[in-house]
């Protein structure tokens, strides 16, 4: 009998629309759990992205550290190179005029020996008087 039923007749088609309202109220439900399973999907995505970004980034300040420690320590390396070979320069510079000035006073002194015992004799009794005052 159904098959002598119109398609117009409105109570077939009232029971056509109370079907699709259930079948439309039973999605409902299971589309608000595939969204809220998508949610879920996505921050979780976004949460190992960020933790991904997190550490590369840390890991980016960690090696810029130690390349600024290694350029440093360099630098110092360097400069105390540097100030190394400058003061052993300035010790020989040092050491070569001492011996400038022990040679000439020998050469002096072999000259005018009596002039470098009355020199030895006025630093001697200066040396006197000054240790003398501070006792």
């Amino acid at each position: 009998m159904s098959s002598d039923i119109p398609s117009s007749d409105l109570s077939g088609s009232s029971i056509v629309s109370a079907s699709n309202k259930e079948s439309s109220v039973r999605t409902v439900p299971d589309r608000l759990t595939e969204d809220v399973s998508s949610l879920r999907a996505d921050i979780n995505k976004m949460h190992d992205i960020l933790s991904k970004f997190v550490s590369e980034a840390g890991g980016q300040a960690a090696r810029t550290a130690r390349n600024v420690g290694h350029t440093v320590a360099s630098q110092v390396s360097s400069t105390a190179s540097g100030l190394a070979t400058t003061s052993a320069d300035v010790a020989s510079s040092a050491t070569e005029q001492f011996k400038t000035f022990a040679t000439e006073l020998e050469g002096i002194a072999r000259k005018n020996p009596l002039g470098a015992l009355a020199g030895a004799l006025a630093v001697g009794i200066v040396i006197g008087l000054i240790v003398r005052g501070r006792g």
